[in-house]
């Protein structure tokens, strides 16, 4: 059966008036609306389901193939996390061809091809649209899923993994899926170490089996195309795809809180919190809610001039930036209003955003808060327009989600229409500033005292897991010195420890599957030595003589001198715990907080230069399991953590042969000690330029 719709929109643009004489202090009046066509699009359907549309569009000579497959979303239990590795695994590999060979043909044509669980996206030349198809099907119909591949990116995951347990976005992330939607729910579900660790390939196979099918399945193509042709190659590559029956699954409606409830992550290092307001709300795809809420919602925090950033923003200075979001969705949505700010500004951030709430809930908002919003979202819409992949997805949108006909081309109309109590009625109906959820991730020590004041309390784990809310109290009376003490303790004891004069490691140190091997020295006071060779190549060579430093690498040469050589000369002590009180440092016990699933004492240090780093300690064995450090970067303040383990002994003392480096905030290195050599005989010449 052949479809064809022509939309045709008209987009009220605020151009200026030329006058003679500008009045400033009033808006512009907007200009005469003017027809812009987005274009027509072709559709049919094969015997098989499979629903095709094609949208024609000269300008450029690429073509484009968007994939999606329309089911019901899926709780994936234990093994949380397996549908991200359907899409990572499409490209590694099909019946007749490698992961290399996809790769080369994909470059070799200039193509881009990228999979999902629910879509697989190709585009390149249009010269090359039966080449690109050919691919695109192969990958669709023809994954291996191989184990070899699979380790391959459970390696890089749980990599990934491990950096996200440091990072307070990742980490607020997973607290507000869980306790917005619980942990039975398929959108309150976080992936972690042990449920990547259960996912198989036959797991990868069957949801494949399962659910890559014709019969949900949707294909828009867009671009440099002719209509005949690409319904041939269509037939021809797909026609033979098997339906088969899709299973379906309903779930509970989440609950907003019948008051406001506080939900806290502790990070002692932590110098700002993560503020996330939040709750589900019932907003479905295509109800004449929709665009109504998004205009709400651009009044209180949609856009640079919101409500909430011009409060705790321009006018109070809590904050680089803040913002409020609800989006429609098939199942249930979510409102969210959030932001980071200093800790010592957590309580007051909150009051204003609850404040903001509460004056929308209350109509505080006029004809020009209105206009500005809705000029926004026109400006927006008629941005969108300019890419031909937007009559795509209109397209897709209207088949999968059965919108009225006149949805999209009726789109600035409702837009326009739109009232001051309609925003009134839509805040009413979804703005819950007494029915929240106030979910923070910073440092409880700080902090937790102040939020009492709206609501009840409770602590959770970084994958929102809630725990015993004493994991944030210290014990009467512990000191960084009985800590320390008892560090030197667990290694080997105190004489042990003095009597070593320097140690050499030798390390393996693997990151997105490449492998470096690294070589340290350090020896008393504070002198060091690192090499860093990949495939017997020096990168990178770094020495400290005890006064100055000399970096040599692939970015060239560099002095260490001043603050930087003074903070080297703390990370080259051989043992922090028994120097500390002759290196210049404060230090102070800060926080209890659980790594792993085990309490651990986190003390600051404070270095002379003013950089603050946290030690985590574990209560039970006095171990050191993390060190924390603070950075700047360009977009705001980060923690990056050095993770330790596995401990064995060397030279009467035990040292971690497991260590989890931070390369960025994002990715980890792993890094394996194979020998520690303890005394031996250390040129003084290693440590000099």
């Amino acid at each position: 059966m052949k479809f064809k719709h022509i939309f045709s929109l008209i987009l009220t643009l605020g151009i200026l008036t030329s006058t003679a004489q500008l009045d400033r202090s009033k808006l512009p009046e907007p200009s005469e609306p003017r027809p812009i066509q987005i274009g027509d699009y072709e559709s049919f359907e094969l015997k098989n389901g499979l629903k095709v549309f094609i949208i024609e569009n000269h300008k450029l000579p690429r073509v484009a193939f968007n994939l999606q497959f329309d089911r019901d979303p899926i709780f994936e239990g234990e093994k949380a996390g397996y549908l991200g590795m359907v899409g990572d695994m499409l490209r590694r590999g099909t019946d007749t061809r490698t992961k290399e060979q996809i790769d080369e043909e994909v470059d070799f044509i200039g193509a881009s091809l990228f999979g999902g669980s629910t879509s697989v996206f190709a585009s390149g030349l249009s010269k090359y649209q039966e080449k690109i198809l050919e691919l695109m099907t192969d990958v669709v119909f023809n994954p291996t899923f191989s184990e070899e591949e699979l380790e391959k990116i459970r390696t890089e995951t749980l990599s990934g993994l491990a950096a996200n347990k440091e990072d307070p976005n990742s980490i607020s992330r997973n607290l507000n899926q869980i306790i917005v939607y619980g942990a039975d729910h398929p959108y309150g579900e976080n992936q972690t170490e042990e449920t990547t660790s259960t996912v198989s390939a036959d797991d990868l196979r069957a949801y494949h089996d399962a659910y890559f099918r014709p019969n949900i399945a949707y294909l828009a193509i867009v671009g440099d195309v002719d209509v005949k042709k690409t319904k041939k190659l269509i037939k021809t590559y797909f026609s033979n795809w098997e339906a088969k029956e899709i299973i379906k699954s309903t779930y509970d409606m989440p609950a907003s809180p019948e008051k406001n409830q506080v939900n806290i992550v502790n990070k002692s290092s932590s110098v700002q919190s993560v503020i996330s307001v939040t709750y589900p709300a019932k907003l479905d795809i295509g109800t004449p809610d929709v665009l109504k809420v998004r205009v709400m919602n651009q009044i209180l925090g949609g856009s640079f001039n919101s409500k909430l950033n011009l409060n705790l923003r321009e006018d109070k200075g809590y904050t680089y930036g803040v913002g409020s979001s609800i989006s429609s969705d098939e199942l249930v949505s979510r409102f969210n209003a959030g932001t980071s700010v200093r800790n010592e500004v957590t309580d007051s951030s909150i009051v204003q955003i609850i404040y903001e709430m509460t004056q929308m809930l209350e109509g505080k908002f006029n004809e020009e808060d209105l206009n500005l919003a809705k000029n926004s979202i026109a400006g927006s819409f008629s941005r969108s327009l300019e890419s031909p992949q937007t009559v795509a997805r209109f397209a897709l949108n209207s088949a999968i989600y059965n919108l009225p006909e006149d949805y999209y081309s009726g789109y600035i109309q409702r837009l326009q229409a739109i009232t001051l109590e309609d925003v009134q009625a839509m805040a009413t109906k979804y703005i819950k500033p007494e029915n929240a959820y106030i979910n923070i991730v910073g440092k409880a020590g700080d902090i937790a005292d102040k939020l009492a004041q709206f609501g009840e309390v409770k602590y959770y784990d970084t994958y929102g897991n809630e725990v015993d809310p004493s994991l944030a109290k210290l014990p009467d009376g512990l000191t960084a010195d009985a800590v320390f003490e008892k560090h030197i303790a667990a290694i080997g004891g105190k004489d042990k420890v003095a009597a070593i004069e320097n140690v050499s490691m030798k390390m393996d140190a693997s990151v997105m599957g490449q492998t470096m091997e690294i070589d340290v020295v350090r020896a008393l006071p504070n002198k060091s030595f690192m090499e860093m060779k990949m495939g017997g190549n020096v990168m990178q060579t770094v020495k400290f003589n005890g006064q100055t430093g000399f970096m040599k690498g692939m970015g060239g040469e560099k002095i260490i001198e001043g603050d930087d050589a003074a903070e080297m000369a703390l990370e080259s002590v051989l043992f922090f715990e028994i120097s500390y009180a002759s290196i210049g440092v404060e230090t102070k016990v800060i926080a209890v907080e659980s790594i792993d699933g085990n309490e651990a004492y986190g003390i600051e240090v404070k270095s002379p230069s003013g950089k603050i780093s946290t030690r985590y300690y574990d209560a039970e064995s006095g171990l050191l399991v993390r060190v924390s450090n603070t950075t700047e970067t360009p977009q705001g303040t980060m923690i990056l953590s050095n993770d330790y383990g596995d401990y064995k002994e060397f030279g009467g003392v035990l040292f971690p042969t497991s260590q989890k480096r931070p390369m960025n905030a994002q990715m980890k290195m792993d890094i394996a000690v194979n020998e520690v050599i303890v005394n031996s005989e250390v040129s003084e010449d290693l440590f000099k330029q």
